[in-house]
């Protein structure tokens, strides 16, 4: 008995973990009194679970048919696409044939056509070149638009777009020929704009009626001023061009249209050259000016020496103490009674101390004079250190690194010369000024020593 309930109980827990199911009915009655009651109890839920089992069963079989019929449909569209990208790739095939065939013929047909318009593409090209960067579209903007599609164009040209060619080039040719004013828009190199009469000269320059050069930015479109303008006389001539109203006037004109003008802005002006001598340019301009100014002031001084002295030539009987003749004759007169020989020293001792006073200053402006090519020389070897230097570091492959030290090489060089030559001229003036002043007083000296003699 005991082992017949151990198996009921052992069959009525594997139903009950069969499902969800089993087990929420096995939970809601648990409250089975008797044995017949649990034995009741397990059938009924074997037959619901079989029933499950069966409706699960039909469901999947059910699901299997609608998978395959899905299955079955998408075989046949694979098919079906199969079959029209074969048909697509055939008509591809034919129409590639269809389409040789057709160029062959616009080929045959086109005829000596073909080349004509490889020509005008090829001159349209060129010409939108030509008129884009021609100072001429400043004053006919626009004119590239209509040879544009001209160039680009992949079928035969019609007249219209023949005749817009060759009015391009025409006009190109016409106005090379004429010097025309029209007011336009300069817009300066601040930013700001502001409409000004412009004189176009051909197809080569463009000019301010002052005078003044402008440039044709054909990127941008704009007139603008050129960065940095010619000498005064070239922009003074080309003012005299612009303000006549009849007859012939000379000016400059730049017969590359414009590289001329673009390269003259990249130019040094004697500022920019003077500057790039460095320190030693600004020693020597230094040494340069002390100098002059020691030559001039003695240059003023023993000027107004001799002219005392010449008045003093005139009045020898009464000497002056404001000159160095009239204090050499006080001297003389000082020492009348003395024999020739110690008047003869006394002269020249006085003389002698004269001479200091004159010749001050002058040995000076020699020194310098000397010191200046000096300096130059100085300043080229400080350049090709820099330049050598400059070599280590980056190499031969860019000359504008080396551009700066080599320039201040050259110009302190220049500056040295510059600086040496008035001063060695100033010295050389005030030189022979002091001698003939020293001249006079010897001259003097000897002529009453001489005197002197003869009385004796």
């Amino acid at each position: 008995m005991k082992q017949l309930v151990k198996s009921l109980m052992i069959a009525a827990a594997v139903s009950l973990s069969a499902g969800t199911t089993l087990a929420a009915n096995a939970q809601d009655n648990t409250n089975a009194k008797s044995l017949e009651e649990l034995m009741q109890l397990v059938e009924k839920n074997r037959v619901s679970s079989r029933q499950l089992s069966a409706e699960r069963e039909a469901e999947f079989t059910a699901a299997r048919a609608d998978k395959q019929a899905l299955l079955n449909q998408a075989k046949q569209q694979l098919a079906d696409e199969e079959a029209r990208g074969k048909r697509l790739q055939n008509q591809f095939s034919e129409n590639e044939i269809t389409l040789a065939n057709k160029e062959q013929e616009l080929e045959n047909a086109k005829g000596t056509l073909g080349e004509m318009f490889g020509v005008v593409r090829g001159a349209a090209t060129e010409t939108i070149g030509r008129i884009a960067t021609s100072i001429v579209s400043a004053q006919y903007p626009g004119r590239e638009d209509v040879l544009e599609s001209l160039s680009e164009a992949k079928e035969l040209p019609t007249l219209p777009e023949l005749e817009e060619l060759w009015m391009a080039l025409l006009t190109e040719m016409i106005q090379s020929g004429k010097v025309v004013n029209f007011t336009t828009d300069v817009y300066q190199l601040d930013g700001g704009a502001e409409s000004k009469e412009v004189t176009r000269v051909g197809v080569f320059n463009l000019l301010q009626q002052n005078g003044e050069y402008l440039t044709y930015n054909d990127t941008t479109e704009q007139v603008q001023p050129l960065g940095r303008q010619p000498e005064g006389y070239i922009v003074s001539q080309n003012s005299e061009f612009t303000g006549t109203g009849e007859g012939y006037e000379g000016l400059y004109l730049d017969p590359s249209r414009g590289q001329i003008l673009g390269l003259l802005t990249q130019k040094a002006t004697l500022e920019e050259r003077y500057h790039q001598g460095g320190t030693v340019g600004y020693v020597i301009t230094v040494v340069l000016i002390i100098g002059l100014l020691i030559a001039v002031y003695k240059l003023v001084t023993l000027t107004a020496v001799g002219g005392k002295m010449r008045s003093q030539l005139k009045n020898i009987d009464n000497p002056s103490d404001k000159n160095p003749l009239g204090r050499v004759l006080k001297v003389y007169h000082a020492n009348k009674n003395s024999d020739a020989e110690n008047l003869e020293l006394k002269l020249d001792e006085a003389i002698l101390k004269e001479t200091p006073k004159i010749e001050s200053g002058i040995n000076v402006v020699k020194i310098f004079a000397a010191i200046a090519p000096l300096l130059g020389l100085l300043g080229t070897v400080v350049g090709m250190i820099g330049t050598f230097q400059s070599i280590t570091l980056f190499g031969t492959g860019d000359p504008k690194i080396m551009a700066g030290d080599i320039s201040m090489a050259l110009v302190t060089t220049a500056m040295g010369l510059i600086a040496a030559i008035p001063l060695i001229l100033a010295h050389s003036f005030v030189a022979g000024r002091s001698k003939s002043i020293v001249h006079i007083l010897d001259e003097q000296a000897a002529g009453i020593v001489a005197a002197h003699s003869e009385k004796e």
